[in-house]
């Protein structure tokens, strides 16, 4: 079992940072008032070369496109970590929340990793409080997503919320 993984987005540096301290280098940076998106590439990764992601602060998640490498797909579209956001000056802070959700656009969603956040919970690296906060986050998106007919553009949409996509223009 691991701590909660921390993870810094800081656009004026155009730098992303994971919680071991590795900075990858990101193409692209956009803030709007409900989110920021980022696209990189993902050097040294065989199973992914490149990801795009939106932190959507106000849902508690960060919903990523990963671009997988030959060999390596899988029958999602987008992949739902839960997450706590908070703001460092022009930075941005998530904490991954141990939840997470796979969703084949437009046809199914499925919560997965849910032993990770109880185990998390239960050996003390995650306050209670935090764990209920990533079930509530995690399950408001399910049954929002699945209420629209598992479209994700649909759901965000009803929420005021238009995210844009490299490899997925139009959801």
């Amino acid at each position: 079992m691991h701590p909660p993984k921390v993870e810094i987005f800081d656009p004026p540096a155009r730098l992303n940072v994971d919680n071991k301290g590795i900075r990858r280098e990101v193409e692209e940076f956009r803030e709007e008032p409900f989110g920021l998106y980022l696209a990189r590439p993902a050097p040294g990764r065989a199973q992914f070369h490149f990801l795009e992601s939106w932190l959507l602060p106000g849902l508690g998640l960060r919903i990523t496109d990963f671009w997988f490498s030959p060999g390596h797909e899988r029958d999602q579209d987008f992949y739902l970590d839960v997450v706590r956001v908070h703001r460092d000056g022009p930075r941005w802070v998530a904490t991954d929340l141990y939840l997470d959700l796979v969703l084949k656009d437009k046809v199914s969603i499925r919560v997965i990793d849910s032993d990770e956040l109880l185990a998390a919970v239960a050996a003390g690296l995650l306050p209670q409080a935090e764990g209920e906060y990533a079930l509530e986050a995690a399950y408001a998106a399910l049954e929002g997503i699945a209420a629209h007919g598992y479209d994700l553009s649909g759901w965000l949409s009803a929420k005021g919320i238009t995210t844009t996509w490299r490899r997925h223009p139009t959801r």
